[in-house]
């Protein structure tokens, strides 16, 4: 099956000259859904992993599903001022300025296989503040695994020392 049947491409969202990789099809059919999480199960060749991380938002959606699989914690790693507890935080260069991303303290402990998951892989950015954190609360990362990887990009250098695996590449 080619996942790529299920993602919609929007064209100048969020703003002129970008093309938007719309996954909600891909959310909304059960087959499509089950063939992803399968793919990316399967790049995991039987690692153990004690915490699955879903970057905000998207990358709740597999996150999710994936830390079930494998009978692991869920994380989420979110914007600013999102998250009730105390949180270390990592930023990242965007177009036009900075953002960053946060994580409880204590969701991560020394020695835990974390895996890392978004829906895209971009300019790395993301992933990389993400990586930081882990690191930073002494986990272990697994792999960073994406649903899309946009290879124009080069956000791949930005994480190279890490094992990463994409669904689907453009």
């Amino acid at each position: 099956m080619a996942l790529e049947q299920y993602i919609r491409d929007i064209v100048d969202f969020p703003k002129p000259g970008i093309i938007f990789k719309d996954i909600t099809p891909l959310l909304a059919s059960p087959e499509g859904t089950t063939e992803c999480l399968q793919l990316l199960i399967n790049s995991l060749n039987d690692v153990k992993i004690d915490k699955v991380i879903g970057v905000e938002s998207r990358g709740f959606f597999f996150a999710t599903l994936l830390a079930h699989h494998f009978k692991a914690g869920f994380i989420p790693v979110r914007k600013p001022n999102k998250l009730p507890f105390e949180t270390i935080s990592a930023s990242y260069a965007l177009e036009y300025g900075t953002d960053s991303l946060e994580i409880h303290i204590d969701a991560i402990h020394k020695g835990d296989k974390v895996l890392i998951h978004d829906d895209v892989l971009a300019t790395g950015g993301t992933a990389k503040a993400v990586c930081e954190l882990v690191e930073q609360l002494g986990g272990e990362i697994v792999q960073v695994n994406f649903l899309m990887e946009l290879t124009f990009l080069n956000g791949r250098e930005k994480i190279k020392e890490y094992p990463l695996f994409a669904a689907i590449t453009y």
